[in-house]
C-alpha cells in the first residue's frame, strides 16, 4: 500500500489506489524499493542545536535534510546525525525513528524538537495531540492580500490525480491554518503562519488553494508566476530570485511548549535561512 501511495506501482502508466482491483490486460509496472535498515545507524554530520538538556534537543533543520530513514532515504537523514551526537534517543518509535515527536518536509527548514527519554517522548506527543505546541512559520507567497489576517479552513486528502501530492478534497480531514501578512511587496508577501490541525504539506497546499503558493514551492505551484508581475522588468526579477531558492520558502520558526521534567514554558526561535534572506533582502532594496 505505501509502495502503491508513493507511486511506485503503475497500472498501464498511472497511478492507482491500493483498492483498485487488477483487470486481464492490464500492465503493472513495480519500482521495487531495497530493504531498509533494521535501525538507523549513526552519522557524522552536522546539526544546528538550538537547545540541549537531559530531556530534549531542539535542532533547526537545514532544507534539503529528511527528518528520519524512510523509503528512498535511509542515509543522510536528522535521525541519523542526532544518534553520532546523542548517546541516547526516545524508542517508542520503530528503530528508524528514535527520538521523533514530529517532522518537517525534507525542502523545509526550521525547528523541530526531539525526544531523548520515552517519558519526554509521551508529554510531548501529547501536546502536539491536544495543538498546545506553538508554533509558527513564516513563508514568502505569491501575490498580495486584500485582508491582513485570515483562516483557511479545508478538507485535505491525497490528490485524486497525483497520490504523491495532497489536495482540497470533498472527502479530506478537517484541516484549519490561520496567516498574518507580516509585508508585502509588488508581487510576494512576507506570511505567519500557525497551524490548528497537523496534515500532511498543509500551510503548502492550503495557500495554493487560495491562490498564494509558497514562492519556489515545485510542487504546489510555486516557481511559476501566479500573480503580479506584468512588465519584463518584474518577470526578469522573479527569475533571478527563483536562483536564489529551489524550494519552497517556507521556515518553522518558532516553537514553544511546556518542558516535559520542569513543566515550565519554554520558547525558541530562529533566523530566517540565508535563501530566504536573500530574497527579502532584494525585495526590500527594490522597493527603496
Amino acid at each position: 500500500q505505501r509502495a502503491i501511495q508513493d507511486g511506485a506501482v503503475l497500472i498501464n502508466g498511472k497511478t492507482v489506489k491500493p483498492s483498485h482491483i487488477v483487470a486481464p490486460g492490464e500492465i503493472i509496472r513495480i519500482t521495487l524499493p531495497k530493504s531498509p535498515p533494521q535501525e538507523a545507524q549513526p552519522e557524522n554530520i552536522p546539526i544546528d542545536i538550538i537547545y540541549e538538556d537531559d530531556d530534549l534537543l531542539v535542532v533547526n533543520k537545514p532544507a534539503g535534510m529528511v527528518t528520519h530513514p524512510a523509503y528512498g532515504n535511509y542515509t543522510g537523514t536528522l535521525v541519523n546525525a542526532l544518534l553520532h551526537h546523542c548517546n541516547r534517543l526516545s524508542t517508542l518509535n520503530d528503530p528508524t525513528r528514535p527520538g521523533i515527536v514530529h517532522r518537517l518536509d525534507r525542502e523545509t527548514s526550521g525547528l523541530m524538537v526531539v525526544a531523548k527519554t520515552d517519558i519526554a517522548h509521551t508529554r510531548l506527543a501529547k501536546q502536539f495531540a491536544t495543538r498546545t505546541i506553538r508554533r509558527e512559520y513564516w513563508a514568502i507567497v505569491w501575490g498580495t492580500f486584500k485582508e491582513k489576517r485570515g483562516t483557511i479552513e479545508t478538507l485535505l486528502g491525497r490528490s485524486k490525480s497525483d497520490r504523491k501530492k495532497m489536495a482540497v478534497v470533498a472527502d479530506g480531514k478537517a484541516a484549519i491554518t490561520e496567516y498574518t501578512v507580516l509585508e508585502q511587496f509588488s508581487y510576494l508577501s512576507l506570511v505567519r503562519l500557525k497551524l490548528r490541525t497537523g496534515r500532511t504539506h498543509q500551510i503548502r497546499v492550503h495557500l495554493a488553494h487560495i491562490q498564494h503558493p509558497v514562492f519556489g514551492d515545485p510542487t504546489y505551484n510555486g516557481r511559476h508566476i501566479v500573480a503580479g508581475p506584468e512588465t519584463q522588468k518584474q518577470k526578469a526579477e522573479v527569475q533571478h530570485l527563483l536562483k536564489l531558492i529551489s524550494r519552497q520558502a517556507l521556515h518553522a520558526k518558532t516553537i514553544g511548549f511546556l518542558h516535559p521534567s520542569t513543566h515550565k514554558d519554554v520558547f525558541f526561535d530562529s533566523d530566517l535561512p540565508a535563501d530566504m534572506g536573500a530574497i527579502l533582502d532584494y525585495l526590500h532594496q527594490a522597493a527603496c
